[in-house]
Parts: C-alpha cells; structure tokens; sequence
C-alpha cells in the first residue's frame, strides 16, 4: 500500500517541491492531506489533482471559501480550517509522514503533534527546532518518531553522517555548513540600509519564499540552521563551523576526528532533500538535474571574517550567542525576527533594521526557563510583542 503523506504548508516552495516528488511515485506515496494559509485557488487546484481526504486552512474565512468550491466541482475532500485541524491531520493514524513546511513558529504545535504521534516527520520548518529545542526532541523520542531534515544543508549534513547515530559524538569533529552569502556577498555595507524587499528576495541561486529570502540576505537563515544543526545532530555550538560557498553546489559537509571530510553535492534543488526524506533509507528519482562536472564552475569558499562579511551579516553571530544563553533564547530569537522580516517587507523598516531589532528584542525580554509547549508558544507571544514596539521606535525614527 502507498504511504500516506500529510504535506503542511502545501502552496509553499517546499510544499509545492514536494507533491512534484509525490506526483512521480504514485505507486509508493498518496497525498492523505494538504494545508495552506490563504492561497485557496491553488488549494482548489491541488485538491483536484491529488484528491487529499482532507484540506485545511489556516483560517475560517478562506476555509469556507475553499469548502464552497469543493464542493462545487464535486470533490469529496474534507474541507478544515484552524490550528485544531492542523494537529489533526498531522497525528491522523492513517497518516505514515507528514512534510512539516509550514513557515515560522506556526509550524510548532502540528509538529510536535506529529512527534508524539510517532510518524516520520519530514522537518523543513526548523522553527519546530530553534523555538521547541529540548522539548521538540523529548516529544521526538517519546513517541517513537523518526525525525528526518529537510533543508539541504541539515540533509547535506545528514547524508554525510553514519547511519548508526550512536557513534556521531564519538566521530564527529564539527560540521561545516555552507552558505550562498545571498544576493547582497558583495554588495558594499554601507549601502544595505536602501535594500529594497524585492532586491532582498531575488537569491542568486535558490527559489524560495519572500521570507526564507530575505533570511538568506541576512544570513539570519543561517543562524537558524546553525541552531538546528546543534539540536538534530547534537553537537555542541562550538563545533559548528559556516563558510560561504557563492556556487551552492556542496550543500554542506562534516569533518570526523581524523580530519577527513565529507560532504553533499548536487545541484541546488529542494526536490533532492526531499526525495531522500520520503524514501530513506533508500533513494528514488527526484526530478532534478545530475551535476554535470564537465560544465561545473570553479567551486569557491569564503571565511566570514573576509570582504566585510562580519558586518554585511553580523545577525549571524546571534546564533551561537543564543545557543550559550539560558533555553528559551533561541525562541526570542526566532519571533522578534519573524516580526522584523515581515515589518521590512512591509516596508516599516530598513533592511539594516532588522538586525537591530533582533538585537533589542533579545536585551529587553525577561523570561523563565520554558518547558511546555504553552511556556513556548507564551515566550513567542511575549517576544513578538516586544519586538512590535521595538518595529514602532523606529519607524517614529
């Protein structure tokens, strides 16, 4: 029988990539059910194509909507809405894998869900790991769930590493991820501060969404994943090591005791991590391109501390300045740069405001040590309002 696939955040780049891969095996994967935030036309589309049991919504507004065309065409899929809904389909017993794509701390509640549940769960929203930390992964071990990374570097990482998961601490010597450095590697400081959102989104090598965008030209995805990394592999902050890599063709790599190296290549195609996330241990066609290593450019790297990039990127060092705080501080983190991204692409901040608003936030938030889901999801709030008003001073600036 075909797997049954729950792809949360479906209308995405990640979730879109994945009912590509889906589509090509039908034969070993159904989609069981699919959820978006507003996007209901292309709901509407998915739904016919791959007729989920059910579809959900983020809200109940573009919930009903969906409903009534569904049901219009004839459809016979289950039409949801809310944060209820998204835990339902994410823990569903007929569910085998869920793809967890939804964007920001919003993906939380279901992937924890899905943890406890015990499904292989398919992590592209690292927030589930930078907000949840310990907790995620107790929820991960607890129930039994087979926890498999999505985004190309931690999968790069992955791939590199011995299947025996017990031996990583004793092997291991640190891991290098590798970073494009984003649209703005050359561009000169001085000039960030007129950063136009649209300039912000356009990667050079990677088709993402606005928000993963802009987090690329912060390097503040980076510092993301550098949190990630330390949690799913569990090393410690100083074994985790960033170079950027302008040609994003090695994904990332991990230096054992021996000093060897191993690393991941491939072209820069989410369909790859995601392939080998539905299929692992085994591996199955992915639909993208094989490197061609007679037309391959030269392959150059890039310390962080040349061509100015401590200051073209300084939201990087936030990372492992979270990771030495008390638990909770990497959920500070994540919301006040939630909150500054989306203040930026609303154009109420500068580009180089984002970084000083994270800073801020992170200075002016008191909080207990959090060790629930609720204590999470309370720091989130609590930071993003402490992140709105640090957005508002400088807007009045």
């Amino acid at each position: 029988m075909p797997q049954q696939i729950t792809v949360l955040g479906a209308t995405g780049s990640i979730g879109s990539n994945t009912l590509d891969v889906l589509s090509r095996h039908p034969d070993r994967f159904q989609v069981f059910a699919l959820s978006a935030a507003t996007q209901v036309d292309l709901m509407l589309q998915l739904c016919a194509q791959f007729q989920p049991r059910f579809a959900v919504m983020a809200r109940e507004a573009e919930g009903r909507r969906l409903q009534d065309l569904v049901a219009a065409q004839g459809l016979t899929v289950q039409v949801r809405w809310g944060s209820e809904a998204l835990v339902d389909i994410a823990e569903h017993p007929k569910v085998d894998a869920v793809m967890a794509a939804i964007v920001g701390a919003a993906g939380l509640a279901p992937c924890l869900a899905a943890a406890r549940a015990g499904k292989r769960l398919l992590l592209a929203n690292k927030e589930a790991l930078v907000v949840g930390g310990e907790v995620f992964l107790t929820a991960v071990r607890e129930g039994g769930a087979t926890l498999l990374p999505i985004d190309s570097e931690h999968s790069a990482i992955f791939q590199s590493l011995p299947e025996d998961a017990s031996t990583w601490a004793s092997r291991i010597d640190k891991i290098i991820l590798t970073a494009s450095g984003g649209p703005f590697r050359t561009r000169a400081v001085d000039t960030l501060k007129d950063v136009t959102p649209d300039q912000a989104c356009a990667h050079p090598n990677w088709v993402m969404g606005r928000k993963i965008s802009v987090d690329s030209a912060t390097m503040m995805n980076k510092a993301l994943e550098v949190i990630e990394a330390r949690y799913l592999f569990g090393v410690q902050p100083e074994q985790i090591e960033v170079v950027i890599h302008p040609q994003s063709v090695i994904h990332s790599m991990v230096q054992y005791k021996d000093a060897s190296v191993v690393a991941q290549l491939g072209t820069p195609d989410m369909r790859v991590p995601i392939a080998y996330g539905l299929s692992w241990p085994e591996r199955v066609v992915s639909g993208a391109s094989a490197l061609d290593f007679r037309q391959l450019v030269p392959m150059t790297f890039e310390s962080l501390d040349a061509n100015d990039h401590a200051q073209r990127f300084p939201g990087l060092q936030l990372a492992w300045e979270s990771l030495r705080a008390p638990f909770g501080t990497c959920a500070v983190l994540n919301a006040a740069n939630e909150m500054a991204v989306a203040a930026f692409l609303d154009h109420r901040i500068r580009f180089d405001d984002i970084h000083s608003v994270n800073q801020s936030t992170l200075a002016s938030v008191q909080f207990a040590v959090p060790d629930s889901l609720d204590a999470l999801l309370d720091l989130d709030r609590h930071s993003r309002a402490h992140a709105a008003e640090q957005i508002r001073k400088r807007q009045r600036e």
